[in-house]
């Protein structure tokens, strides 16, 4: 299949939750979009999404980074309602706060100086976490089991339902004249006269924008539009339980109840970037601790287990970023794609459209902090 620059104002290289939030912020504002997906064989960041909206812990070390992720949060209740506005599908977003558990004193004492040191990088720094103690979790998360000492609260963390998350947006996306394509590899990139053409594996599409939302693959791609995204993917491990009466009212960074009543299960990071096969002595580790996190979770079955290989930049923080050499292309690329995507489709996909990004955006997650880092 090949589009005339005429047919396609913007091409987004990266058919994930990324690629989806921008093209449906761009399709809103009458952009003519085209989503060019890989197909559903392939290698998936969203394998190893656990779905929340979490700000708790985001930005030690790098607070434009975490001003960016409560922005997203707060941005969610909009995003959630006018994406049911005009598809009517609710993805099942809740923002009730969100828990990290101790399980001993010395966890929690590491997690309290981790939250000291998280607020104390600036004096604006953006939103608050609680430290609690064991009385207090179980006020409000009754079920915990006897070896959980206490834990830090933030009221800005949420989650909902990311496989509805991402049907509402390329539904959304479709209602403004978005085009889906699968099984569209990209394999090469070339930029002449003010126009790119993008080589896939089922044809040639022609656009006078690209946005590279292709997750790790993002690193391959984007020297040949005069960008870099250094890249570090990690893989992780999630198991989902049968359907339980609903009991946790609160998402745990590693603990979550879904809107359909499973229980999801992540608690690991992993070396490696093929998502195949499972690593048993961490499935066991990962079940023992939810155990002791909720004990009744030991009576639930296993219904699921795969492995996924996140998307993780080689600092751990976003990358949006626009060519020079090259103007049109731009770089949206992040581990947080659930969090981040009321900011993609709302703030980023503007800039887009508008054809460059905000100084304070380039200035905090361009690709160039790299160089500046090696230089320092």
């Amino acid at each position: 299949m090949t589009l005339s620059s005429k047919e396609c104002d913007v091409a987004i290289v990266g058919g994930g939750l990324v690629g989806a939030a921008v093209g449906y912020g761009l399709a809103r504002l009458r952009q003519r979009v085209v989503l060019l997906d890989e197909g559903d064989a392939d290698i998936r960041a969203s394998r190893a999404n656990f779905a929340l909206v979490w700000v708790q812990g985001k930005g030690f070390g790098y607070t434009p980074y975490a001003h960016w992720t409560a922005r997203s949060s707060n941005s969610w209740i909009e995003f959630a309602a006018l994406l049911r506005d005009e598809t009517g599908l609710d993805v099942a977003f809740q923002r009730p706060g969100g828990f990290h558990l101790a399980l001993s004193e010395e966890e929690l004492a590491r997690r309290a100086a981790y939250i000291d040191q998280l607020h104390s990088q600036s004096p604006e720094f953006p939103y608050r976490v609680e430290i609690l103690d064991r009385s207090q979790v179980a006020a409000m998360l009754p079920d915990i089991g006897p070896d959980v000492v206490g834990g830090s609260y933030c009221a800005l963390d949420g989650h909902c339902n990311s496989l509805k998350l991402y049907r509402a947006l390329l539904k959304a996306a479709a209602k403004h004249g978005g085009k889906y394509l699968a099984s569209h590899r990209v394999e090469k990139i070339a930029y002449e006269n003010h126009e790119f053409r993008i080589s896939t594996s089922a044809g040639e599409i022609h656009a006078e924008k690209v946005v590279l939302a292709a997750g790790n693959a993002t690193m391959h791609l984007a020297p040949m539009v005069g960008l870099e995204a250094p890249m570090q993917p990690e893989r992780g491990q999630i198991m989902v339980t049968e359907r339980v009466t609903p009991f946790l009212n609160y998402p745990v960074v590693t603990i979550r109840q879904t809107d359909e009543g499973t229980v999801m299960i992540g608690d690991s990071k992993e070396e490696g970037t093929t998502p195949d096969g499972l690593n048993l002595s961490i499935s066991a580790v990962m079940a023992s601790r939810a155990i002791r996190m909720f004990p009744l979770l030991g009576r639930l079955n296993v219904v699921r287990m795969w492995a996924g290989v996140r998307v993780m930049t080689a600092d751990g923080f976003p990358i949006y970023d626009q060519s020079e050499t090259c103007p049109g292309a731009f770089v949206a690329c992040c581990h947080s794609g659930v969090t981040l995507a009321a900011n993609h489709a709302l703030t980023l996909a503007p800039m887009i459209a508008a054809g460059r990004l905000d100084a304070e955006v380039v200035g905090a997650f361009s690709a160039r902090r790299f160089h500046v880092s090696k230089a320092a």
